[in-house]
């Protein structure tokens, strides 16, 4: 248990909005990097520093064929799905259970708002109510541990 004067190293209390919302359906609300309070990242689609090299030279935010599409999504662009979001798209399934796939659908198909809905309830914790990471299996706050990460596609 954290004491009151420690100072904490997750934000456990994020409200997400469409600007954390990635060109690949990541959910940067729910990134170990945004979460963390010290070395912070400020999401993919953020002009601000410090971001991790890996956010910085992503290929997804930094394709030109992204830039000439109005929504600023993968789905939109004639390359999708390319092999670089197919290959990110394995790792999450596999690692994290969250799809980028079932989260573009479910953003071109039922809108942002009902997305950033669904988000919000998935990554909740049912104990206390903090924000869940998507890349640890545990509450930051309370230690409730996530048996399963369900995949958006069970959920549409």
């Amino acid at each position: 248990m954290r004491k009151s004067s420690e100072k904490k190293k997750f934000n456990t209390a994020i409200v997400f909005e469409k600007e954390m919302i990635a060109p690949c359906g990541m959910n940067c609300g729910s990134c170990l990097g945004y979460m963390r309070t010290e070395n912070h990242c400020p999401g993919c689609r953020s002009d601000a520093d410090p971001k991790p090299s890996y956010c910085r030279d992503c290929i997804e935010i930094n394709c030109d064929l992204l830039k000439e599409t109005e929504s600023k999504f993968c789905y939109d662009c004639p390359k999708y799905p390319c092999r670089r979001l197919k290959n990110l798209d394995k790792r999450y399934r596999t690692r994290y259970g969250t799809s980028f796939f079932d989260n573009l659908v479910m953003i071109k198909e039922q809108g942002m708002e009902r997305f950033l809905a669904f988000e919000t309830e998935r990554r909740r914790c049912p104990q206390c109510g903090s924000t869940l990471c998507v890349h640890r299996t545990f509450c930051f706050e309370c230690g409730f541990k996530q048996h399963s990460q369900d995949s958006v596609s069970q959920q549409i």
